[in-house]
């Protein structure tokens, strides 16, 4: 008997994502689930230090303020709801949900999936939490649940919990798993898939990106899927749309999980109508026998003043009031165990303007005590306001400084964790771990088209013909580059090796590269090893998530053929 589609919304690519996108969904056409994905590395050290001061809060209250308003919409048209908002307490919030459900009159089943929080067994973080799969969410659909809301899992498991639970799929279907992990995937970050943040962008009408919809995945009993968006709604969805997020934040050809690995290498892309991309061919692998474990701590107090240097000499100028900084913090009572200076010509010659003929000097200091970073800088750099370069003024004076965080992942056993389905009724069930699995290795690398012939070429930056998209992974960054044609892709892939990626991207020419090759996207992935220091909360650097270092890169001039061009 052939199953209907799973038609799968989403309506939230990250806590404080556009309010009315619940409401938009659940009234711009037909769903059968829509999930919201509210954690992400970041968030959960904001819930973790929110828990400090509220023992029962720790989750995303947004979604509360959502459902109030839409609760009755979703009962009214057979939505379930799946959401991750449950961050560092999936049942204070389930509890909360019931609490409105009942002041609202509206009879809705809630449940809950718990046994992420590993954080009694890791004392020195504020949070460390399991990424569980989508085993426990799919056991709260089987028994009927309307809303479920869980902590800590993957971004694929809000999809490939309602697949199982409406396909049947055993938990060795990795084909038809993988596959919607990989829709999972693209729906993740909301309107990412939809023409936001899309680096070809200006190919579009500007009305039309304005308010892009958010996307949701048809998705099919096979494994395949097409993703879509509800008519009517802006941005777009296309090729370019899907493959730039299905880059986003993975790194090789092997996308683990715990409940499959999926090979992006096998994905296939299809453009079946205006804003209809469909997904097919993809592979699956038994998952790893590890869980991935997110830790986060505080990791002392962090600080920054930026000093404006405008018009001439500017060189000089940021090197007197460098040394003047540093001679008063070594003169303090307490100097910072890390300072960091950075100076960006944003000047330029005989400018029309001050903003415009001015550079920014940017000083950041950490240390474990506040009083170091607080105090210690804010005295010396106000000291200095009548004595050191020409036009000397600050952004903003600094601060007492604050508490920044630090991110590290470690791996557990699957069975170490004791993942349960709390179903509406209270009934606790738990979820076994998987017992066949497959240690994770890199895939090996594809044979590679023939280069183009030679030709004459143009300098011109790289953007002119490659897409980017880039983000952060703890530490590290990735950033993915495709192309749109088959000729640019056999120029692609023999002119941007590692080596010259770091020669483009210069920050990264002391760190480890690494390049993955995805022939079907016609795109390559490369990861670069601790460009972000100890992760986004840790602020290491001046764009902390990496959100443009891929439009840096398009932004860097190369020798192109002019038959790309």
């Amino acid at each position: 008997m052939t199953v209907a589609p799973l038609r799968i919304g989403n309506a939230s690519g990250f806590y404080g994502d556009r309010f009315d996108a619940m409401r938009e969904m659940l009234t711009g056409g037909p769903l059968d689930v829509l999930t919201g994905d509210y954690l992400a590395e970041l968030t959960m050290l904001i819930l973790g230090r929110d828990r400090l001061k509220n023992p029962s809060g720790g989750y995303a209250r947004t979604f509360l303020g959502q459902l109030e308003e839409c609760l009755g919409l979703a009962h009214e048209r057979g939505v379930r709801i799946v959401a991750n908002a449950g961050g560092l307490n999936p049942a204070g919030l389930a509890d909360a949900v019931r609490q409105l459900a009942e002041r609202l009159g509206i009879p809705v089943r809630v449940a809950h999936v718990e046994g992420d929080d590993l954080t009694a067994g890791h004392p020195r973080s504020l949070a460390a939490h399991a990424y569980l799969g989508g085993a426990g969410i799919a056991a709260c659909l089987r028994a009927g649940a309307d809303i479920v809301v869980t902590g800590r899992v993957t971004d694929a498991a809000l999809v490939t919990g309602p697949a199982v639970a409406h396909f049947g799929w055993a938990p060795d279907a990795y084909d038809r798993l993988a596959g919607a992990v990989v829709a999972g995937h693209v729906l993740e970050c909301g309107t990412q898939a939809t023409g936001g943040n899309y680096a070809f962008f200006t190919d579009h009408d500007p009305a039309r990106l304005r308010h892009p919809g958010f996307p949701l995945a048809e998705l099919h009993e096979d494994g395949t899927s097409v993703i879509t968006k509800h008519d009517g709604t802006g941005g777009l969805v296309d090729i370019g749309t899907v493959t730039a997020q299905l880059l986003y934040e993975t790194s090789g050809a092997r996308y683990a999980g715990p409940d499959v690995t999926a090979r992006l290498d096998s994905v296939r892309l299809t453009q079946e109508a205006p804003d209809r991309v469909r997904i097919s061919g993809v592979r699956g692998e038994a998952p790893p026998p590890t869980l991935k474990v997110g830790l986060n701590r505080l990791g002392g107090y962090r600080n920054e003043v930026v000093f404006v240097l405008t018009g001439l000499d500017i060189e000089a100028k940021a090197a007197l009031v460098r040394d003047q900084m540093e001679a008063a913090l070594d003169a303090a009572k307490s100097r910072p165990t890390e300072v960091r200076w950075d100076l960006a010509r944003t000047d330029h010659p005989d400018a029309p303007t001050e903003e415009t003929a001015s550079a920014l000097l940017r000083l950041v200091v950490r240390d474990p005590d506040q009083d170091a970073v607080g105090r210690t800088l804010s005295g010396a750099a106000i000291e200095l306001a009548l004595a050191s370069y020409p036009g000397f003024h600050v952004i903003a004076p600094p601060g007492k400084g604050s508490p920044y965080g630090v991110f590290e992942d470690v791996y557990v056993p699957q069975g170490a964790v004791e993942h349960v389905a709390v179903l509406h009724d209270g009934r606790r069930v738990p979820v076994a771990p998987a017992t066949d699995t497959l240690v994770l290795e890199p895939a090996p690398e594809p044979a590679l088209p023939e280069p183009l012939p030679p030709g004459p070429t143009r300098r011109a930056p790289l953007g002119v013909v490659a897409g980017a998209r880039s983000g952060d992974k703890g530490g590290n960054a990735n950033v993915g580059v495709w192309v749109r044609s088959d000729d640019a892709w056999r120029w692609l892939v023999h002119q941007l090796t590692a080596d010259r990626f770091q020669n483009l991207i210069t920050e990264s020419r002391h760190l480890k590269v690494v390049r993955h090759t995805l022939p079907n996207l016609r795109a390559l992935n490369f990861v670069v090893e601790g460009i972000l220091g100890e992760g986004v909360a840790s602020q290491h650097r001046f764009d902390p998530q990496a959100k443009a270092l891929g439009e840096w890169l398009r932004s860097r001039h190369l020798d192109i053929p002019e038959a790309l061009l």
